[in-house]
């Protein structure tokens, strides 16, 4: 018996031709094939995993002790500080934030629930209102330096992504200040982190099927439940409880899942990939990224439910309604998010530190939380804490994610499309009402999804494994010389990012453009 080997090839990019079951190939081609398509399915990841558990470690403590470096200051409440920290407090004593006249709470609890962890710890004070931010900075380093390992099979690109993160000075700053948007970065992160392991889990087990030989009807071989989808269902779920915006990331990923899904099954040769991603995998993933998402959402509030005088709670007792059968709590709910949807589309004042998403891109706008004048030894000092993001980072952001975009088109790089996906949930999105009043700092989910625009370009800077040895040492400094930018300017631009004392010069000497200061 014999096959012609296009057909072999082809079935593995088109799919079979329909049968019940794969085709029989000859032994020596089929061996072949199925080797091929295994490496596809499930390329090995490094071997050297205690390293990589063990320069993560290193990495993080180092980012740690420099964020924990005179975390008091400021002593007071600075930029939203002054919202989110006493609304931790409250949750922390009650559960909730109460129903008080003088101001309007406007985002879900989740995030002022991570706040309140270290309120707890330490009492409220600023190390207590920061503390928890910091633990937030750091989970997204290590995060992302686990992902991008695991996205492009390299330890050494993993620690530079999260080299290049705790070098960033805007999540630096981020990471300090008692603000919810440093835990949607880690929370958002979790959930794709999930997705990635999801992905290489199933593919590992379409893989084994596919090795084996066993023969397996046209839906496909049968995978065990993915755990880890669910866990990204439920990241998903609570970085949307931070704020809002974590569901423009929850959405696209939901729709990627998917195709990735789709990918897999075309690989093996199934003859109708999309029909058999709509049977296996949809359902599934509808309620794993469809209906978790909110039941997590949900269970954030129970102290809201739980309340007697939480903000709102009762605001359904004793109106009329056409749908008496939902119960009041439920319908007052409803009202509250109704009326935060109002609030953020409509806002617009003016604040001397907005900002518009053409300009993050840029680093045109970053928000001065702190400029305190002192005196010390008779000379007059500034204090000064901005969120600056490392120019050699945000200034190569654009043309990181255009690089990706061409990866994606020319090369179909999966990769690269999880790249485009995250910056379109996390940048793109935003340009869609561009009155609404915005803020540089709104960034933050997006940032490890453009470090990793950045990662792909190092990638092929690097050159492949093939590349003659000169080649490969060119590409080598390049990058190191990169990375050496960044610690430096890192470094550079410390004092304004912790509230290093400076004089008048040594403060100008770091406001490189006139929209900073």
């Amino acid at each position: 018996m014999t096959t012609d080997v296009r057909t072999t090839a082809a079935a593995e990019t088109d799919g079979a031709a329909g049968r019940e079951e794969r085709p029989a190939l000859a032994p020596d081609v089929d061996r072949e094939h199925r080797e091929r398509v295994v490496r596809r399915l499930a390329p090995p990841m490094p071997n050297d995993r205690i390293t990589a558990w063990l320069t993560t470690a290193l990495v993080v403590a180092v980012a740690g002790l420099v964020r924990l470096i005179d975390l008091r200051f400021p002593t007071r409440l600075v930029f939203d500080e002054a919202y989110y920290v006493p609304e931790a407090d409250q949750i922390l004593r009650y559960g909730f934030e109460e129903n008080r006249a003088y101001y309007f709470i406007v985002h879900p609890p989740f995030g002022k629930w991570n706040i309140a962890f270290g309120e707890w710890l330490f009492g409220y004070n600023p190390i207590g209102w920061r503390f928890s931010s910091v633990l937030a900075g750091l989970a997204a380093i290590a995060l992302l330096i686990f992902v991008v390992r695991r996205l492009t099979r390299s330890t050494f690109l993993g620690l530079a992504a999260g080299l290049m993160l705790a070098c960033d000075g805007f999540s630096f700053a981020l990471s300090r200040t008692g603000i919810l948007d440093i835990f949607l970065q880690a929370w958002v992160l979790a959930g794709f982190t999930c997705l990635v392991l999801d992905r290489d889990r199933f593919r590992r087990q379409l893989a084994a099927a596919y090795g084996a030989a066993e023969p397996y009807g046209r839906w496909g071989p049968r995978v065990g439940f993915r755990w880890w989808r669910l866990a990204a269902g439920v990241c998903f779920g609570l970085a949307v409880s931070v704020k809002w915006s974590g569901a423009y990331f929850l959405a696209l990923f939901a729709i990627l899942c998917v195709w990735w899904d789709v990918g897999a099954y075309r690989l093996i040769g199934l003859a109708r990939p999309y029909l058999v991603a709509a049977r296996r995998s949809l359902p599934f993933a509808f309620w794993d990224l469809g209906v978790v998402p909110v039941i997590a959402y949900l269970a954030s509030w129970i102290g809201w439910f739980a309340g007697e005088t939480a903000q709102g709670r009762h605001w359904a007792e004793g109106r009329a309604t056409d749908y008496p059968f939902i119960p009041e709590a439920i319908r007052s709910m409803w009202h509250m998010q109704g009326e935060w949807l109002k609030f953020h589309n409509g806002l617009s004042s003016p604040h001397p530190w907005e900002s518009g998403p053409w300009s993050w891109l840029l680093d045109g706008r970053p928000v001065l939380m702190v400029k305190d004048q002192v005196t010390e030894g008779g000379a007059e000092l500034y204090r000064v804490v901005t969120m600056i993001g490392n120019p050699a980072l945000w200034w190569a952001f654009a043309l990181a994610a255009l690089w990706a975009a061409w990866r994606l088109v020319t090369r179909r790089d999966w990769v690269a499309g999880a790249v485009i996906a995250g910056i379109v949930a996390g940048w793109a999105l935003w340009l869609i009402n561009t009155e609404r009043t915005m803020f540089m700092f709104y960034m933050a989910p997006v940032v490890p999804f453009f470090i990793l625009a950045i990662v792909l370009c190092l990638q092929d800077v690097l050159g492949r494994p093939e590349d003659s040895a000169f080649r490969r040492k060119l590409g080598a400094a390049g990058v190191a010389t990169y990375l050496a930018v960044v610690v430096v300017l890192f470094a550079f631009f410390l004092p304004v990012l912790n509230g290093t004392p400076l004089d008048s010069g040594e403060l100008s000497q770091r406001m490189w453009l006139t929209t900073w200061g």
